[in-house]
């Protein structure tokens, strides 16, 4: 009999349990998704340093979901900080360096350290408590927006499905990846809501099976048809016409529209443009980075060897065999049909499109480099 649901969503989408990241009685309270789907347990962070180590660690991932836990990480670090004025500034210097240095790739995660640290400024003078409990709104306005934006973005992404369509997605960019609903998933979720989808196709996701163990598990408590396959097996049903669409999530897209995103990804999308399918990739605007000009730019985190090596605790290779485990790929920009955000859907060129959707002047003359990048 598998264990209770932790995750629920009602007739709207709407979650009604347990959220995947939240702050109860003074502590930073989430979902272990190292030990989905066999045991589903809440990990609760006493400190900041428990915060960096459940993002290292994976216990939480998900570009929108590590962005809100670190939020709620310096809101904790600040509240059990002694000190005030300019050494209180320092202890947040400290805390914020120890998040940042958990997971490179994901923007999220520095989109989010920077409105902390715009929020400590602006507070500041009040200093004591009205400063820590500004922080703490402000980790938990993070979190309400990244919900809202998820949904949002389900609906928007929906549009973009036809009826009867047969969906292919990569990783876990459901509710456990973000506040709650998802991103890849938030769209599939509102499809199914409106009759359109007919199966979902999950890669399992080598080497850490994101999409084996948190993806089918999420998409079986919504009841939706949902198909486990090796990452291998993407291309033979593409070739067969049993694939309508390929939908992703992102952990940093660049000014012109290159998505880093989970390892595996630029395969499917090479596959998709052979099989002449839409490859749609979901993220929220704090996922666009325009500081970064084009994918060569973004860093490709490296998992530990024995993520590839052993499984289950049992080593599946050779003995001092080398690895390579990057635990992301960065995807052209052209490969990718359209990026759907909660503020709309950005189409080519994305020079353009990602700038007016993340609120900032165009400026055709960066436009330009980050075209010919």
């Amino acid at each position: 009999m598998s264990p209770p649901a932790l995750l629920r969503y009602d007739g709207r989408g709407r979650r009604d349990l347990v959220p995947t990241v939240e702050w109860k009685d003074g502590e930073v309270v989430l979902i272990d998704q190292r030990r989905l789907p066999d045991e589903q347990v809440l990990l609760r962070c006493r400190d900041h340093h428990q915060v960096a180590a459940a993002i290292k660690g994976m216990a939480i991932r998900g570009a929108p979901a590590i962005g809100v836990a670190a939020g709620f990480g310096i809101a904790l670090g600040m509240s059990n900080a002694s000190s005030e004025g300019e050494e209180l500034r320092s202890e947040l210097d400290r805390i914020c360096a120890e998040l940042a240095a958990t997971r490179p790739t994901a923007v999220n995660l520095f989109w989010a350290i920077a409105r902390m640290r715009r929020r400590f400024e602006a507070e500041i003078d009040r200093g004591g408590a009205p400063l820590r409990r500004a922080l703490l709104e402000e980790a938990l306005a993070m979190q309400a927006e990244d919900l809202e934006a998820c949904r949002r973005m389900g609906d928007l992404g929906a549009e973009l499905v036809p009826p009867g369509a047969r969906l292919l997605t990569h990783c876990n960019a459901g509710a456990l990846a973000t506040a709650g609903y998802g991103t890849a998933l938030g769209v599939i979720r509102s499809a199914a809501r409106q009759g359109k989808v007919a199966r979902v196709f999950a890669d399992e996701t080598r080497p850490y099976l994101q999409g084996a163990r948190l993806t089918a598990w999420e998409l079986a408590q919504d009841g939706i048809a949902t198909t486990l396959i090796a990452d291998s097996t993407a291309g033979h049903l593409m070739a067969r016409g049993e694939v309508d669409a390929v939908v992703v999530g992102a952990d940093r897209i660049a000014a012109n529209g290159d998505v880093a995103n989970k390892i595996g990804t630029y395969t499917l999308a090479v596959l998709a443009r052979e099989s002449r399918l839409p490859f749609y990739v979901v993220a929220p605007v704090s996922t666009i980075d325009l500081a970064t000009p084009s994918g060569d730019a973004i860093p490709i985190e490296e998992r530990p060897a024995e993520e590839v090596t052993h499984h289950g605790g049992r080593r599946m290779a050779p003995e001092g065999v080398a690895v390579r485990n990057p635990a992301f790929d960065v995807t052209p920009h052209r490969y990718v049909t359209a990026i759907v955000t909660e503020r709309g859907i950005a189409r080519p060129p994305y020079a353009e499109s990602l700038a007016r959707l993340a609120g900032l002047p165009f400026n055709a003359e960066d436009a330009e480099k980050a075209r010919k990048v």
